[in-house]
């Protein structure tokens, strides 16, 4: 980095390393005895839009992708992905695309492998500078939505361009705010699993993220 960028206070892009998610479900099992917190088994993937025929192309490649291991008979015919396509496209209010992956709560390696093959897929496939972030949804262990009283719930968020994570919680039954408390909290647990994102003003708002 030169003189002029530290003075205006630029660095250069880190290169994505997209390894860095095979840590997540060691800092799953730091949360669950940390801060009782347990995974949801669903993770998403967000990049910028890709339009048209590019994009139908890019459905069926990260399906076709996902569901080779439903082709080797490895899952009984119960399992809700047996048979069936295990992700979902979605836009949000933003004109951002989600792909939304779902396993079982137990199945956090499975998961983030998944995350892992599709932002390999869309960066082999030049998509690279679309890719946003990535999260994985957990929630808390022992509670449940009952007498209008809602769980509480967590996304650890890995930003694609910093190479880094933070968490973002919002408040139960409140629209739109969140629990700075829990995130300062899960901050300190995971030091030593996952590399934090040391500026608070990249925790950026997922407000109703797939897997969240």
């Amino acid at each position: 980095m030169g003189l002029l960028d530290a003075l205006l206070g630029r660095s250069k892009p880190v290169r994505p390393d997209l390894d860095q998610l095979f840590a997540l479900p060691a800092a799953a099992v730091t949360l669950q005895a940390g801060a009782d917190l347990v995974p949801t088994g669903l993770g998403s993937v967000c990049f910028a839009s890709v339009e048209g025929g590019a994009f139908k192309q890019l459905q069926r490649d990260v399906r076709q992708l996902l569901d080779a291991d439903l082709s080797q008979g490895s899952r009984p015919d119960d399992d809700p992905r047996a048979g069936g396509i295990p992700v979902e496209f979605s836009q949000d209010e933003y004109g951002y695309t989600w792909l939304l992956a779902r396993h079982e709560p137990e199945e956090t390696v499975e998961l983030v492998n998944d995350l892992h093959a599709v932002n390999t897929l869309l960066e082999e496939n030049g998509f690279g500078p679309q890719l946003l972030c990535s999260l994985v949804g957990f929630r808390g262990a022992e509670e449940t939505e009952s007498e209008g009283a809602a769980a509480r719930s967590l996304a650890l968020v890995y930003l694609y361009k910093r190479g880094t994570f933070y968490p973002f919680a919002p408040q139960p039954g409140r629209k739109e705010k969140r629990d700075s408390t829990l995130e300062l909290q899960i901050r300190g647990l995971l030091t030593d699993d996952l590399p934090v994102e040391p500026d608070l003003g990249r925790w950026f708002p997922v407000w109703g993220a797939p897997g969240l």
